[in-house]
């Protein structure tokens, strides 16, 4: 796979990328990752890539062109594949684990990265995919959220995490929020680890994880649980408890 970004802040995206399992996963060359510098394919003696929006209005804009001829050169160096180009926008659709499984099936991915008030609507419409959003709130530029994105997409990869249970079992491959974790010591500050994860059954032990996820996820992310896709004793066992703590509640009352 081949991850390209395309930014006005390449040194902040090169730094990144070297950082932890996506620099790992970049020297042992399971994934090519690139930062691409828009303001290197501005036409003017100034580097100049943003000018003031048409109709008025706060900030600036970056221009179509330099953006355009920035994703003229990547496509150029695909060989004829195919390329995903994402648009880092508050306007596109949230990113999830979902859509970051759907992605490292790609080979070829192009995240581009706003900046300023945004980007010329043109460019948009002709060179771009996919509109991802990280979430209801608004940043300076796209730059952290594409190392996000990429970072979501790099850990999915065969090889690059040690056992494939590593992602296959984390927070939302399921549609649940992840069980709790504990290592040593047994006990700390008078509180214990679960007694059945020092059992040594693994059978046990997997339907307390499960047991423990379903009641996470009820408390912090109810509404997963209505998309969620569980078995019959697993509805049975969280409607139970959900039954429980209201009762409890009432008590208290």
């Amino acid at each position: 796979m081949r991850i390209t970004v395309m930014t006005l802040f390449k040194e902040t995206i090169n730094t990144l990328f070297d950082y932890s399992i996506m620099g790992r996963a970049r020297k042992s060359g399971l994934v090519e990752l690139e930062a691409v510098d828009i303001r290197d394919f501005a036409n003017n003696k100034h580097h100049q890539v943003d000018d003031y929006p048409y109709g008025g209005g706060a900030g600036m804009l970056m221009m179509a062109q330099p953006v355009y001829d920035c994703y003229e050169h990547i496509r150029s160096k695909a060989e004829g594949k195919s390329m995903r180009i994402l648009y880092m926008t508050p306007h596109g659709k949230v990113w999830n684990q979902q859509l970051a499984e759907e992605f490292s099936k790609e080979e070829n991915i192009v995240i581009l990265c706003g900046h300023y008030e945004g980007i010329d609507q043109r460019v948009i419409d002709e060179i771009v995919t996919d509109e991802i959003s990280i979430g209801d709130f608004v940043l300076t530029g796209g730059e952290l959220p594409a190392v996000m994105i990429a970072d979501s997409i790099i850990r999915l990869l065969p090889g690059v995490l040690g056992k494939q249970e590593s992602f296959e079992e984390e927070s939302f491959s399921d549609g649940l929020l992840e069980y709790y974790h504990y290592t040593r010591p047994a006990v700390f500050r008078g509180k214990e680890v679960p007694p059945v994860l020092l059992s040594g059954n693994h059978q046990k032990i997997a339907e307390h994880r499960r047991q423990e996820s379903l009641i996470n996820t009820y408390k912090k992310r109810p509404e997963l649980l209505e998309t969620a896709k569980l078995t019959h004793k697993e509805r049975t066992f969280i409607e139970a408890y959900a039954k429980k703590v209201c009762n409890e509640n009432q008590d208290m009352l």
